[in-house]
């Protein structure tokens, strides 16, 4: 997975938000490249290129090749800054990373056996209470996401972070903080709640 995404950038002089407003006018996307022990870079992307890319949810939680005025950087996305209205993304942040060095990348959950889970077949429903993750690892340990396996679990029971597997080496870092922070990732509640909820509000 490292460095399975590739993007292509320039380098860039300028900053500001007047040079960041001309860079978008020309359908280009400012971004910036800091850590890893060197100098923070201005760069600069192709905007359609970069929404293509982020089509794929995957690349939040992998590690980027960022290729450079004709040099290759690994990095990991930490910000992006979208319009409020318009599908044009306004800013990128890329964090350099080692192989050595654990970086926190929150990844994405995916959920299985959710339809077939004890609670579902017998009229529960199923609530999501996280979407991701954050975890901290080696680059060469980052996981693409985490399956939530809902197989067993029976209306009124939860899956908590600290029933998550996960490979050896990584973190997830809420449980680092203590019990009261293990917190609950899905829920079966029964059926029979959400329509009474309804008739209520009725």
């Amino acid at each position: 997975m490292v460095g399975s995404f590739i993007f292509e950038a320039e380098s860039r002089a300028g900053v500001g938000k007047r040079e960041a407003r001309r860079l978008r006018r020309a359908g280009k996307v400012p971004a910036v490249m800091y850590g890893g022990g060197a100098e923070p870079i201005g760069l600069v992307l192709d905007h359609n290129k970069v929404v293509k890319g982020l089509e794929n949810e995957a690349i939040y939680s992998h590690v980027l090749t960022i290729k450079v005025d004709g040099r290759e950087e690994k990095a990991i996305l930490k910000g992006l800054q979208r319009h409020p209205s318009k599908p044009i993304v306004m800013h990128l942040d890329f964090q350099r990373v080692s192989g050595k060095e654990k970086i926190r990348v929150h990844v994405p959950l995916r959920f299985i056996n959710q339809d077939s889970s004890v609670g579902v077949k017998k009229g529960g429903v199923v609530t999501h209470n996280l979407v991701d993750v954050e975890v901290a690892c080696t680059p060469d340990r980052l996981p693409e996401y985490i399956e939530v396996d809902l197989a067993q679990v029976d209306i009124g029971q939860s899956v908590h972070l600290s029933d998550l597997q996960v490979a050896e080496g990584v973190e997830i870092l809420a449980l680092a903080q203590g019990p009261e922070h293990d917190l609950p990732v899905a829920t079966i509640q029964s059926g029979k709640v959400g329509e009474e909820s309804e008739s209520t509000a009725e």
